[in-house]
């Protein structure tokens, strides 16, 4: 009897550990990027060594989660990687060093590991999409595919690839230039304080949580008047606000300032029929300025629609517009909003080429007409060849229909979770940032398919200046009213 219960103790022990084993990550894997260059996933941290240096991001790259999404990282957290890894490259002291960055963190950390050093591949080093992402699997490795910021069952799984492809297409475009991108602005204006927006095409379209009638903290979320946005507005030239969620303030706030405002209104948390998007379509092609789309939060409703339109106009995979959505506004694109982009993606390419023809066909009807000047009007000239009407226009598409459950939508949800997020310091409340009239945004011009090949310069509007040269201005939503 001794013996047996010797022999099921040893048993239970060789049990324990196997299944501690189990637990541990499979052996370290590295990947080779370029000569100097490598990436690990690792199960401990990793030393320097006088022929190698070693660094992590795991702790000072964190994705602020809503619910279960983990990423990908935002664009702030992409360009102080690049800028770290670049500072590393061109060190003297590295020169005849590997360079390692390694992630010893769990599956969630390895996966934003891995999609920074693809994107930094893609971006830095020319690599295609498919490049870059082949040396990231070369080992047989597997990364977590990336959720929504939902806390049911996933929907739609994004993946590493989808996000470098979203890169890729966002430097072809010239969304994405790091050398003028102003990474403080960045993060002051996407805090829920300073206003909670983002640019996800600079110059075309700002994603922003929703106003309020009055300038206020709500359950902990600061709530910001229509008025505490006009100087930004007006400084970024951006001529057109879109609400898809039920009035929270008079219209009548942004037309008597001068903005176009038109009302789209869905539920909370579901998709737009065709009429909502074919409207929502025909309002940004005939816009004179630049966009700016907020439902409740700015991320569901606002992504969505945003989504189409880059689909239409850049023939973006559905997979490509929620990534680069979600890299400049992470949260972006929720549940069933997820798979009816997916399903709109091949109408809407559709529909995309048959604009790109009719403009095509428009051009060169004006080309054959055109005198000396006309040139300067083309700009003035709609879809249907009419001028513009240079008064504020106010479009309404708009049911009573109930959003609310117990009195919160997802929406409320999704903005009180941001707000109590306090992982960095309070930047001060909303104010303008300024720049000298030679970095004025009104000079910015969005390119499509449609423009020519030759013209798709990396470049990115930048959201500021020389930063010697701008300087603050009273904007304090505390004063709104």
């Amino acid at each position: 009897m001794k013996r047996k219960r010797q022999r099921r103790a040893e048993a239970r022990k060789r049990l324990c550990a196997a299944k501690r084993e189990g637990d541990k990550p499979k052996g370290d894997i590295y990947f080779g990027i370029t000569d100097q260059l490598y990436f690990a996933i690792l199960n401990q941290k990793l030393r320097s060594t006088p022929e190698r240096h070693c660094f992590c991001i795991d702790e000072e790259f964190s994705y602020e989660n809503f619910y279960a999404d983990f990423g990908p990282l935002n664009l702030a957290m992409f360009y102080r990687f690049c800028c770290k890894l670049n500072k590393k490259l061109k060190s003297l002291a590295h020169a005849r060093k590997k360079i390692v960055f390694y992630t010893c963190g769990d599956k969630k950390k390895q996966a934003n590991a891995a999609y920074l050093i693809g994107s930094y591949a893609v971006m830095h080093l020319q690599k295609t999409p498919e490049e870059a992402y082949s040396l990231l699997i070369s080992r047989n490795a597997t990364y977590l595919p990336f959720r929504d910021a939902s806390f049911g069952t996933c929907m739609y799984n994004l993946n590493i690839l989808d996000c470098l492809r979203a890169v890729h297409k966002a430097l072809q475009f010239g969304w994405l230039d790091f050398s003028n991108f102003d990474v403080e602005e960045y993060e002051h204006y996407e805090r829920a304080e300073n206003g909670d927006f983002n640019w996800i095409i600079p110059g075309k379209f700002l994603a922003f949580s929703g106003p309020h009638p009055k300038s206020k903290i709500e359950n902990g979320y600061p709530l910001h008047a229509p008025e505490a946005y006009f100087p930004y507005f007006r400084k970024y030239n951006i001529t057109t606000v879109i609400r898809l969620n039920k009035k929270m303030y008079d219209a009548k706030r942004f037309t008597d300032m001068g903005f176009d405002h038109h009302d789209l209104f869905f539920v909370d948390g579901s998709t737009p029929n065709d009429a909502i998007v074919t409207k929502f379509m025909n309002i940004c092609e005939n816009a004179d300025g630049a966009i700016a789309v907020h439902c409740k939060a700015g991320l569901g409703r606002t992504g969505t629609l945003i989504g189409c339109y880059l689909m239409k106009h850049f023939r973006l995979t559905a997979a490509e517009a929620i990534a680069w959505i979600r890299i400049c506004r992470p949260g972006s694109v929720i549940g069933p909003q997820q798979t009816f982009i997916l399903d709109k993606q091949s109408s809407l390419w559709m529909e995309g080429d048959l604009y790109r023809q009719k403009q095509c066909k428009q051009e060169n009807s004006i080309n054959k007409v055109a005198v000396t000047g006309i040139l300067s009007g083309v700009d003035d000239i709609s879809i249907n060849g009419t001028n513009k009407r240079s008064v504020p226009r106010k479009t309404e598409m708009y049911s009573d229909g109930e959003e609310e459950h117990n009195g919160i939508t997802q929406g409320d949800e999704l903005r009180a979770l941001k707000s109590k997020r306090q992982s960095r310091a309070s930047t001060g409340s909303l104010s303008v940032i300024l720049q000298s009239s030679a970095q004025s945004c009104k000079s910015v011009k969005f390119q499509s398919p449609s423009d020519n090949e030759d013209g798709r310069k990396r470049t990115r509007t930048s959201l500021s200046s020389n930063r010697d040269s701008r300087h603050m201005v009273a904007g304090s939503l505390s004063q709104v009213t």
